[in-house]
């Protein structure tokens, strides 16, 4: 004797908690920049069911392979399935702007061109955020995506930063004033790519190396209490958007930089130290 409504139930449970093993494969891929696999995981989540961000995640996976145009479709098959779907909208204006240079592909993402999970860690002190100002034009914007390594390079009294080859605008004045001064006197700092508009761009900043000469001295002075470290990294690789409720306040006290012209452009180095956040099952986005 069967019991159908049982058999049904049975099912229905042991698809969602495949669904659920898959998703959190595809994110461990994507984090990791196996993006082949992350688009293969993905295609067969979406083999058991349409679903909005699992088609987000595909689109980004195909996307960092250099599949523009297979990107952009998927993001309209995710826009689709959720019209309120910020993310895919907002990213298949991007593409189009690629598109429209009859490229439908593009060199797949560079080894090394992710920022190390670790950077996404907010530790008080320690790291920062930071809007860009200067951009560049939206084209090359377009082929910046959240997650992407920063370089920051001192020239003169501004404080540039380089994606994907590209110099893509400056750290704010009220923050790169800071920094310009700790980097002259041998602080090292490494950023990475947390949202990012035509208008819009934003970086998180994280002091990677302190040199004794500023002892004492906090890179990003904050009216918070210094705390344990909190995680950010809930899909930071994963996400298209990071929310950005911290502001930075420059610290009064501390002197303006008497000779910022010698500083010179140094080797980000890495950290020492910090333990990488595991990524979390529950993703808006890959």
């Amino acid at each position: 004797m069967t019991f159908p409504e049982l058999q049904d139930t049975t099912s229905a449970t042991n698809t969602t908690r495949l669904k659920r093993q898959l998703t959190e494969q595809a994110i461990a891929a994507a984090a990791g920049g196996d993006w082949e696999g992350a688009a293969e995981l993905n295609r067969r989540i979406l083999e058991l069911g349409p679903e909005s961000e699992t088609e987000n995640r595909l689109a980004k996976a195909l996307w960092e392979l250099g599949e523009l145009a297979a990107a952009r479709e998927h993001y309209q098959a995710a826009l689709a399935l959720d019209p309120t779907n910020r993310v895919a909208e907002r990213n298949i204006d991007r593409l189009r702007l690629l598109l429209s240079q009859a490229v439908e592909r593009a060199a797949p993402a560079r080894p090394g061109s992710k920022a190390p999970v670790n950077i996404f860690v907010e530790e008080i002190g320690k790291t920062g955020f930071a809007a860009l100002v200067d951009l560049a034009s939206p084209r090359q914007l377009a082929q910046v995506n959240p997650g992407d390594a920063v370089e920051l390079i001192p020239t003169g009294r501004r404080l540039a930063a380089r994606s994907n080859a590209v110099e893509i605008g400056a750290v704010e004045p009220r923050v790169a004033a800071r920094l310009l001064k700790l980097i002259a006197d041998g602080n090292r700092y490494a950023a990475g790519v947390t949202s990012l508009g035509d208008r819009d761009v934003r970086l998180i900043i994280r002091e990677t190396f302190q040199d004794p000469r500023n002892y004492g001295k906090v890179s990003f002075p904050t009216a918070a209490k210094a705390t344990d470290l909190r995680p950010y990294t809930k899909g930071t690789l994963l996400r298209e958007e990071l929310a950005l409720e911290e502001e930075l306040e420059l610290d009064e006290e501390d002197e303006e930089i008497e000779d910022v012209e010698r500083v010179v452009p140094s080797a980000l180095g890495a950290e020492e130290g910090l333990e990488e956040e595991p990524v979390e099952s529950e993703e808006e986005e890959t």
